[in-house]
């Protein structure tokens, strides 16, 4: 069986609390498409409370449980709808793959004064000032949580920065130094260190929070009975501790708990170091993949499809690779906006979701639409290229890319695929097995009328629309 991920989120969600809900209504449809895991957004308590999308982490317990933040439920809904949503996935064969949120706490509870130096948000290995005092907002209590689950209160010894001071009311970036602090080594060079995202900086070598940490993974996976994780920023966070943490809760569990982690970089060896790095621990979101997908949008038929995977995650370790065409962070109005409009979306999906290479991740908002972007749902036109991927997305691939502006491919077990990023489309001789020859092939996706026959020698004469995409599937 061929794993196809779907984010079940986008950013502009409504804060109804609805929305663990919606899952439970769709999820026997969306196994029957052919999605088999769903990663879900940050499921705990932000710092702010039901508009806040889960990346502003308050209390990593509080799935909805506690009145917290200015009310009891997430912007998703409440601890009981989302244990039994999952449920219901996994009724209906579906493996939930939760989003965590490690790097970065929000929502303080209450100020303490902090040992600081201030630092230059270009280079934070730069010193702007001398040691001072700042009061921060590092003291989380919980108090409507009262101990439950974890009487564990982080103070500011369990971080690196802050990016505020209460005291002048002024925004920089702050090192912490007390007890001989500094940001983590092991992390992206970006900016000098990008140890320093957002918000109060989680410190990964400190024991007491790793043990805290890894305390809470196992409570989580347990009590909401999780088959895996979305690791968010993780180049922002010492290699090392996800590579331990990982391991360790699969060694407790005794599961799988497949796990791909957001290393966001175009920098192909930046990527391949880090999963060497890592000991090929989990899988990383093909980025430079992305990118390809978003300039193909952007130069139309200027765009050389023959270098699609020029650059790519899948062109390395595909092994490692989850491929995707958008997400919550590039549509729209997002801060690493590159949204790969509805003109190639579906060529990209094309290309994901029926090549061998990687494991494909649908996002919510090319499937269901985005409102608030005035984005149309591809719902129709996907469920077709799921449909491929789930009966026939198997066997030997072989690849015809010898052309501009027409690519093609075929796996050996009754597909033939097509795209076109020129005016007129074109025809490929493809070779789909001797073992087909004979037999009826149509277009899935119903852009081109009629039948292909395979010849005695396994080959097929498929064609595609300019500016379209075909998948030949066998009938």
């Amino acid at each position: 069986m061929n794993r196809t991920i779907m984010q079940f989120f986008e950013w502009y969600l409504p804060s109804d609390g609805g929305h663990w809900n919606f899952l439970k209504e769709h999820s026997k449809e969306l196994s029957e498409v052919g999605i088999n895991t769903l990663w879900l957004p940050p499921a705990y308590k932000g710092g702010g409370g039901i508009n806040d999308t889960g990346y502003g982490v308050y209390d990593l317990y509080d799935l909805g449980e506690f009145d917290q933040k200015g009310a009891v439920r997430t912007k998703y809904g409440t601890k009981d709808q989302y244990i039994e949503a999952i449920a219901d996935a996994h009724k209906n064969k579906i493996e939930i793959i939760a989003d965590i949120v490690l790097n970065q706490k929000g929502g303080a509870d209450d100020t303490q004064w902090v040992k600081v130096v201030k630092v230059a948000p270009s280079n934070r290995n730069n010193k702007i000032s001398g040691e001072y005092d700042i009061k921060a907002w590092t003291k989380f209590n919980f108090v409507g949580r009262n101990n439950k689950y974890s009487d564990f209160k982080w103070s500011w010894e369990h971080f690196n920065g802050v990016d505020w001071d209460e005291n002048k009311k002024e925004s920089a970036i702050f090192e912490f130094t007390g007890l001989s602090k500094g940001w983590d080594s092991d992390v992206d060079s970006e900016n000098g260190n990008y140890d320093y995202l957002m918000l109060t900086d989680v410190d990964v070598s400190s024991t007491v929070v790793c043990e805290e940490l890894l305390k809470w993974g196992l409570w989580y996976t347990e009590i909401a009975n999780l088959d895996g994780f979305r690791l968010d920023a993780v180049k922002h966070i010492d290699y090392e501790f996800f590579n331990k943490w990982i391991n360790d809760i699969r060694k407790v569990t005794k599961k799988e708990m497949f796990t791909v982690g957001e290393y966001w970089s175009a920098d192909l060896n930046v990527l391949k170091k880090y999963v060497e790095d890592t000991n090929h621990a989990f899988n990383i979101f093909d980025v430079p993949l992305h990118y390809n997908f978003f300039s193909s949008a952007k130069e139309k038929e200027n765009y050389d499809l023959r270098g699609l995977m020029s650059n790519t995650l899948i062109s390395c370790y595909p092994e490692n690779s989850v491929t995707f065409v958008n997400n919550h962070d590039t549509q729209p109005g997002q801060s690493l906006e590159s949204f790969v409009d509805n003109s190639f979306s579906l060529l990209a999906y094309t290309f994901i979701l029926t090549r061998q290479e990687g494991i494909p991740c649908v996002f919510f908002g090319d499937y269901y639409g985005i409102p608030n972007n005035n984005i149309a749902p591809l719902k129709d036109h996907l469920d077709k290229l799921l449909k491929a991927r789930k009966d026939f997305a198997y066997g030997w691939q072989h690849d015809y890319f010898d052309d501009a502006h027409l690519v093609g491919w075929t796996r050996e077990n009754g597909l033939a695929a097509l795209i076109s990023n020129g005016e007129n489309g074109g025809c490929i001789k493809m070779f789909v097995g001797e073992k087909l020859s004979g037999k009826t092939f149509v277009d899935i996706t119903g852009n081109i009328p009629g039948e292909i026959k395979i010849a005695e020698d396994g080959n097929g004469d498929f064609t595609v629309n300019g500016n379209s995409h075909s998948v030949w599937c066998i009938v």
